[in-house]
């Protein structure tokens, strides 16, 4: 299992419109074979500013998933959003503490 973390800046008059999207398709990502866990973060100085976190059994789920029609065409209505570049990491889980 590994956790994929992306980093999305975004203009702050679609944060409204981007929070409404993810909400209505957060189900659809989360119950995608192979997606173990999804949380959706917004950091509390900068609005704007947004990372979601998901874990995924392995990489070929990942890929599997963002190959689907259904990612495309979210990344593209997430795309429009931004007001920066995008940034994604591929971590592995270290130490978790509960």
């Amino acid at each position: 299992m590994f956790v994929r973390i992306v980093k999305m800046s975004l203009h702050m008059n679609f944060i409204e419109d981007f929070e409404k999207m993810f909400d209505e398709k957060k189900a659809t990502i989360r119950g995608f074979k192979g997606c173990e866990f999804l949380e959706l973060y917004q950091d509390k100085n900068n609005p704007g500013l947004f990372f979601t976190y998901s874990y995924w059994k392995n990489e070929s789920d990942l890929i599997r998933y963002k190959n689907s029609d259904f990612f495309k065409a979210t990344w593209k209505q997430t795309k429009s959003y931004f007001n920066d570049k995008p940034e994604a990491w591929s971590v592995h889980k270290k130490i978790s503490l509960p």
